[in-house]
């Protein structure tokens, strides 16, 4: 009998593993985890690469070589995470073909100083593109207001886009439609829509981290409202995600993507990011569990992956209780008085300075890296 991980495929949602490194991709642990338990893909970002980078000896050699050329202490490091990509890539094609192009990507973010920057992360993104050459792979770029006419741009070159760092229900919309017009765009050009792939990453776990402290004041400092407030805890990333869903369902249900979809295009899919649950009074797995249903993904770290092997129990429970999700969100703002815009808002922010600081601290580490085999 499957294990439960291996199980969540049956439910229509594919799981994604956020990690890489390159001795996990050469020992064979990966691959173990694509035959064994029915893993789909990989997203990486600047903290996990720094993780891989900076802690670990993998990558001394190479480092030595690159140091001996005349590449910028950035370029070294995207020659390392493009290379890295690529390998797991590799390991990938199999499920690539097996889903039709559904599944099997490996993710690589542009650089997250580029988040408010339109060109640069086009830029980039055709860059890095070109030079992972595979055709199952993804360019995260983030969800940012600067970010949506990026998406667009690229999709209608026909680059695949993981849209990362999204928060905000009003901003998933936009990015969605972003997706949607890109689309129309390439497909007023007469190319194929075919093979085009994304995602949309909604963060969850930040969401409770800064609304549960919220909540907890209200609770001290405003007795009428503490019982409500006290209900919410835990609540508002699980409720924000069931409603973003009925609005991925309710754009690619639609008329107008139907024509696209006639087309040979496939919908974005919504993919739970953040799904370690950092609160340790809450069940380990609760945001994976409430939100197992179709045409979704959810890009899961080392460590939930294995507690979900050891103890999940999937069942799809994505659309259950959806009043009341849209209830909470309701209470959250017209009850409580916490607006949930401007906490979306100020995570979106705080996001991508909790990027830019690991991709720096990895930017000094391979300077000193490089200082050191030059000596």
């Amino acid at each position: 009998m499957k294990n439960p991980l291996a199980r969540i495929p049956d439910f229509g949602q594919s799981i994604w593993l956020d990690y890489i490194k390159r001795s996990f991709i050469q020992s064979g642990e990966l691959k173990k985890l694509i035959d064994e338990d029915n893993l789909k893909g990989v997203t990486s970002n600047p903290a996990i690469f720094e993780e891989a980078i900076a802690r670990s000896n993998d990558y001394n050699e190479t480092i030595q070589e690159l140091a001996k050329t005349d590449l910028s202490t950035e370029d070294i490091f995207l020659k390392i995470a493009i290379e890295d990509v690529q390998h797991a890539a590799d390991l990938f094609k199999g499920v690539y073909h097996d889903t039709k192009a559904l599944d099997g990507y490996v993710s690589l973010e542009v650089s997250p100083g580029l988040a408010l920057d339109t060109e640069g992360s086009i830029l980039e993104a055709r860059s890095s593109w070109k030079a992972l050459n595979r055709e199952n792979v993804m360019i995260k770029i983030p969800g940012t207001k600067e970010g949506l006419p990026a998406i667009k741009q690229l999709i209608s070159e026909g680059i695949n886009i993981n849209v990362t760092l999204l928060f905000g229900l009003d901003r998933y919309r936009e990015v969605a439609e972003a997706y949607i017009a890109g689309l129309e765009e390439r497909a007023a050009k007469g190319e194929s829509l075919e093979n085009i792939a994304s995602v949309a990453s909604f963060f969850l776990s930040r969401i409770d981290t800064i609304v549960d402290p919220m909540l907890e004041q209200v609770i001290q400092d405003n007795p009428s409202r503490a019982t409500k407030a006290k209900q919410l805890l835990g609540t508002i990333a699980i409720a924000s995600a069931k409603v973003a869903y009925q609005i991925y369902k309710e754009l690619f249900l639609s008329e107008r993507f139907s024509v696209l979809e006639a087309k040979g295009a496939k919908p974005q899919r919504l993919l739970w990011a953040s799904t370690s649950v950092k609160n340790k009074a809450y069940d380990d797995l609760m945001y994976i569990e409430a939100l197992i249903g179709r045409d979704t993904v959810n890009t899961v770290p080392k460590e939930t992956l294995d507690a979900y092997r050891d103890h999940g129990d999937p069942a799809s429970r994505l659309q259950q209780n959806l009043e009341h999700a849209r209830y909470e969100l309701y209470q959250l703002e017209d009850v409580v008085g916490i607006k949930l815009s401007q906490v979306t808002q100020q995570l979106e922010d705080e996001g991508i300075q909790k990027f830019i600081k690991p991709f720096n601290s990895l930017m000094d580490v391979l300077a000193q890296k490089r200082e050191e085999a030059a000596i």
